[in-house]
């Protein structure tokens, strides 16, 4: 098992905290994002790990990753970058991790015990933590849904009613060979800008509607948290 880090965007919503550095470089109790990442996957017992730079990227290089780079950083999406690493993707699973994100091993471990071609993490309990992030939930919570065996029915839509809302997708997730097959044949199918423009969950839906593969969600109740913008850091704060 392989692990990949997307840490190849700047992070605008941070603002100034991003002028000198990249994202994943917030500091966070006093650990960088990305020092908690590395953490939690060698804890599970990855040690191939590598990070898809952009944005300051020479940053990167003293944590002694391997490095896939996205020159089109700043005009692409995660996904893209995520193609970038397709060397890794075709050849065996990987566990892939947001570099805005922290989490411990416990959630890479129920990834790697997966069997699904696709799989994502999520928090069941997102409601109290999106409550504290923004009062009003809804502001920026998105739909998942699953079927009664747990794969995902829907994903990344703007949800009307907390009701729509299962669970929180974490960005955390685990492709096999098989998973990330569909999602280079879905790539294909679309004009380049369009492809350059497409989210993660916006990818994942896609998977969903051409109904060739089943996504598995798998509940994590441990520790995480998404740092989104500055007022997230004090959220999180111990």
């Amino acid at each position: 098992m392989k692990a990949i880090i997307l840490a190849a965007g700047r992070g605008s919503r941070m603002k100034n905290l991003t002028d000198e550095r990249p994202k994943c470089f917030i500091e966070l109790n006093g650990k960088k994002l990305i020092e908690s990442q590395l953490e939690a996957i060698r804890a599970a017992g990855i040690h191939e790990i590598a990070v898809v730079t952009g944005y300051k990227s020479e940053m990167l290089t003293h944590f002694g990753l391997t490095e896939f780079h996205n020159p089109r950083w700043a005009e692409t999406n995660m996904v893209s970058s995520l193609a970038c690493a397709d060397t890794w993707l075709r050849e065996s699973p990987c566990i892939v991790s947001y570099s805005d994100i922290f989490y411990d091993s416990e959630a890479v471990i129920l990834l790697m015990k997966s069997t699904s071609p696709l799989a994502v993490t999520y928090d069941p309990s997102w409601l109290s933590l999106w409550e504290k992030r923004f009062g009003d939930p809804l502001l920026d919570a998105e739909t998942f849904c699953m079927d009664d065996k747990g794969f995902l029915t829907e994903i990344g839509q703007k949800p009307k009613i907390v009701d729509e809302i299962e669970g929180q997708y974490m960005g955390l997730l685990r492709f096999s060979p098989e998973g990330w097959r569909e999602i280079k044949s879905i790539r294909n199918e679309i004009i380049l800008e369009e492809s350059d423009k497409m989210h993660m969950t916006g990818t994942l839906q896609r998977v969903i509607d051409a109904n060739n593969l089943s996504i598995s969600a798998i509940p994590y109740y441990g520790e995480w948290g998404e740092i989104d913008s500055a007022q997230d850091l004090s959220v999180y704060q111990k």
